[in-house]
């Protein structure tokens, strides 16, 4: 069956970032594919349609832990790393971080599939005076995600009207196949005044307005679309079934392994997810952007040589952006004691003009460990003048002059870093190496 060309969907989640740092890393995410060719010549699945709608929390004064936690989950989540993410949340939570703090951890814990969990927060959230809106949309999500149809449907139907309402509607009519019901229920989120769900609702829409496009598109072209835009929204609990059908109707169709590939993978079913992966690589073995995520679906799996001969793979296949794969492969390197190719990548990255504090603090510890302690010194020394306020430049110079045993200035600079973040637990264990 040949599959009708089609165009990328529009980015619809664009996400405001206070932050510069924040900012460029959702970017860099967002951009990182190419359009992917399917195999009869249309356009098709990209990392950017896959990148998840998350609402990264401004960059804060260290001191207040609740929102450094929360701040740091949240790029966690942007680069897929739920389980991390959801430990930030929780720290986040067990350092006051109150209503924000609790969502994001009850969002982290559906990513994972932790229902049981997920009610505990759920509860905690109620306690602790959530909007029912959201209180409802969360125990629909919980019944639409375990195939209670039935309660989800009760659920919403007998609330109140709210943005919340029309957008678990709208997901149970996606479930279900009313596509014309679905529409009419993402018009009402779109009108509504929750700016999160209709930027969700514009994605999912989004797919129905690519479908539109090509009258001659079959429903396992639908149905595909449609899957992508729940995994961009979180819901790729609901989106796998329906990719299910979609493979076995039609087992030489990419884009579903791709989507497929990728649900599997952020949900941490990481087995299926090579195996969805190596379809679509067979499929189409040439786009460096499957190769990227097959990458991830190894390193998943502790897989460190096949995670760094794909993401080599994705690099010169033009992957981008280009530091995405540096800084995946250096730590893959790092992982699997390849100091000398971690540092080689890191080197790479730390003389970019974009480089980032981990960028550096990955070269410095990498040169340490592979002996090169004045290489280490220069490059924090460098790190210090690009970063004067950020606590980990200092606490690198620190360390690369432990290491050159200038123990005065490492004194200096350790104590620089807890000035700048008071809570540096491991700045205060080298001070006190140093008799401090």
């Amino acid at each position: 069956m040949k599959i009708p060309p089609r165009i990328a969907v529009p980015v619809g989640f664009a996400i405001l970032c206070a932050a510069g740092v924040l900012l460029l890393v959702w970017w860099q995410l967002r951009e990182s594919a190419q359009l992917l060719q399917s195999p009869t010549g249309g356009s098709g699945v990209t990392l950017s349609d896959l990148t998840p709608s998350i609402t990264p929390t401004a960059a804060i004064d260290p001191r207040d832990r609740a929102l450094l936690h929360l701040r740091q989950g949240d790029l966690l989540a942007l680069k897929g790393d739920w389980a991390g993410a959801e430990k930030e949340y929780r720290a986040s939570v067990e350092n006051d971080g109150g209503l924000p703090a609790l969502r994001k951890l009850a969002q982290a814990q559906l990513q994972r599939r932790d229902i049981e969990g997920m009610q505990r927060t759920l509860r905690s959230l109620r306690s602790a005076g959530a909007r029912s809106e959201d209180l409802l949309l969360l125990e629909s999500i919980v019944a639409l995600r375990t195939g209670e149809l039935v309660q989800a449907r009760n659920l919403l139907t007998n609330a109140g009207d709210s943005p919340q309402k029309h957008y678990g509607l709208a997901l149970l009519a996606v479930v279900e196949g009313n596509h014309p019901q679905a529409q009419i229920e993402l018009q009402a989120v779109a009108a509504g005044w929750e700016p999160v769900l209709r930027s969700y609702g514009r994605s999912i829409q989004a797919a129905y307005d690519e479908f539109a496009l090509f009258p001659e598109s079959t429903e396992i072209h639908l149905t595909t679309l449609l899957s992508r835009a729940l995994a961009q929204v979180h819901e790729c609990e609901l989106a796998l079934p329906m990719l299910t059908s979609v493979i076995a109707a039609q087992q030489d169709y990419r884009d579903a392994w791709i989507v497929q590939g990728y649900c599997e993978l952020t949900t941490e079913r990481f087995d299926s997810a090579v195996a969805s992966l190596e379809n679509a690589y067979n499929l189409d073995p040439s786009k460096p952007e499957i190769q990227y995520f097959l990458a991830r679906a190894y390193s998943a799996r502790g897989e460190r040589e096949n995670a760094i001969t794909f993401l080599e793979y994705s690099l010169q296949n033009g992957f981008e952006p280009q530091a995405e794969i540096h800084r995946a492969i250096a730590l893959e390197a790092n992982l699997s004691g390849k100091t000398m190719l971690a540092l080689e990548h890191f080197a790479l990255l730390a003389s970019a003009p974009d480089a980032t504090v981990a960028d550096y603090e990955g070269y410095v510890k990498s040169a340490i460990i592979a002996g090169q302690k004045d290489d280490a010194y220069a490059k924090a020394q460098e790190a210090v003048a690009k970063f004067p306020d950020d606590a980990t430049a200092h606490e690198l110079l620190g360390l690369a002059a432990t290491e050159l045993e200038k123990i005065e200035e490492a004194r200096i600079s350790f104590k620089k870093a807890l000035e700048i973040d008071p809570y540096r637990e491991s700045v205060k264990e080298r001070l006190k190496a140093l008799g401090e």
